[in-house]
């Protein structure tokens, strides 16, 4: 085999975008393949309407990830980032927490909170590699195929590191 043979492996193209309408279809498929209690369609397109900052993920022209965050004054709160089943455990929801955590503090936020189910553990394993802190529990807060789960609420500082650059990003 010549070197001239040999190809190099495709480049991924990931591209971040604000979440549109016209991608809500394709989100709530995902969502419900992800969960037993999905978000509906009308739960994301109201989150648009609210203003919320609802963006998606594209690798390689596929939607692969998406996520909703509320801010308000100095708070962000992350209510909603899911990873594509067949695309989950390759850093794909860190990218997207990273990306909104810049958002958010782009946007002025000084702390970012969630809740996670204490189930779902590649969820908790990510944000305590993120440094996300556990600061609380809602007791029966999710519903769950047995009953009611509680959600742990964690939350984390929005450092100087998420600080540098324009906020135009918050503005799309």
């Amino acid at each position: 085999m010549s070197a001239a043979s040999v190809q190099p492996a495709a480049e991924v193209q990931r591209a971040f975008a604000p979440m549109r309408e016209s991608d809500l279809d394709e989100v709530a498929r995902l969502e419900s393949t992800l969960y037993d209690f999905p978000w509906t369609r009308v739960n994301f397109a109201d989150s648009l309407i609210a203003g919320y900052c609802c963006r998606v993920l594209y690798q390689d022209g596929a939607l692969v990830a998406y996520a909703v965050m509320m801010c308000v004054l100095d708070e962000a709160h992350l209510l909603n980032l899911s990873v594509a089943g067949t695309m989950q455990r390759r850093g794909l929801g860190r990218l997207m927490l990273d990306h909104l955590a810049r958002e958010a503090a782009l946007y002025g936020a000084e702390r970012m909170f969630l809740e996670v189910r204490p189930s779902n553990v590649a969820a908790r394993a990510m944000y305590d590699a993120a440094a996300f802190q556990p600061i609380g529990r809602r007791p029966r807060y999710y519903p769950a195929l047995d009953g009611r789960e509680d959600a742990i609420v964690m939350s984390a500082e929005l450092g100087e590191r998420w600080r540098s650059g324009s906020n135009e990003a918050w503005r799309r």
